[in-house]
């Protein structure tokens, strides 16, 4: 394990210590001769097996696009005892896993520890989408004892570690709605034409609060990309409505030329008259 496993559960201004109780070992997955993560049946004569565990994978997902994981302690005859890293743009990730009570024989008996880098802000989001992905609380212990002295944290320092991130992630995107819907209000009766087009934008808020009290951060903004689309769309001073309206028209403009009309008339006066009565 790393020299900074001694960092204290919680947040300061640049990294986040978290432990998770992992509840299923699964997806058994692969190492490669590099120490890279892949998956099952990757091909190698070199390459080892690995149980991530459900926190890893949820955490990884989280994470969004990354760089591919690499184990700087492979696991050995434990596969589910191990510690790899990845990074995603701003973001660093760091898992350890270990057991912490029954000798390992158990998916339950392992914890992880979790280290993020970065800006609070990206940190806090990793862990709200790492929560609603695994579905339960993490820092729910299986044996709490247990995990308190392999932690060295007691378990209201562990929710709080957890919540207080969970709560910032959703605070963030419930400033970004409220942003949106105060530039809807001040659109609203400017342009009887675009009311339309500026209740599409409110129900799509709608659908992002709805989203974010289920911790869907995905689904919150989808519906704040609609949202944003729309009053943009509504705003006049944006011009994307007439643009609009000029294509349109121009587009039903009729044609008086038919297409298979062609103007001939000059060529007549080109054409040479002979008259051949005379020749007769």
């Amino acid at each position: 394990m790393t020299d900074d496993s001694e960092r204290p559960v919680g947040s300061d201004p640049s990294v986040t210590v978290l432990y998770a109780q992992v509840c299923d070992g699964k997806p058994r997955m692969t190492i490669d001769e590099e120490g890279y993560l892949r998956a099952e049946g990757w091909p190698g004569v070199w390459s080892r097996k690995v149980f991530l565990g459900d926190v890893a994978q949820a955490a990884l997902r989280a994470l969004g696009p990354h760089d591919p994981p690499r184990f700087t302690e492979e696991p050995g005859y434990d596969e589910q005892r191990w510690e790899l890293v990845s990074r995603a743009n701003e973001l660093s990730l760091t898992i350890y896993s270990r057991a912490y009570w029954g000798f390992g024989l158990f998916a339950t008996s392992f914890l992880n520890r979790i280290e993020i880098t970065g800006p609070l802000g990206l940190r806090a989001r990793c862990v709200h989408d790492l929560v609603a992905s695994l579905g339960r609380n993490p820092w729910e212990a299986s044996r709490l004892r247990q995990f308190e002295r392999a932690s060295e944290c007691d378990s209201s320092q562990h929710k709080e570690a957890w919540e207080s991130l969970i709560s910032r992630a959703s605070e963030d995107m419930a400033e970004e709605v409220n942003h949106l819907e105060d530039a809807l209000r001040k659109l609203r009766g400017l342009d009887q034409s675009a009311e339309g087009v500026l209740d599409a934008a409110d129900n799509a808020l709608q659908e992002a609060r709805a989203a974010l009290a289920d911790r869907n951060a995905p689904a919150v903004e989808r519906a704040l990309g609609r949202a944003a689309s729309a009053i943009i769309e509504a705003d006049p001073s944006t011009e994307v409505r007439e643009t609009e309206r000029l294509a349109q028209r121009h587009s039903a403009a009729p044609n008086t030329q038919k297409q298979d009309d062609v103007g001939a008339e000059h060529l007549l006066d080109e054409v040479p008259f002979v008259d051949l009565s005379k020749e007769e």
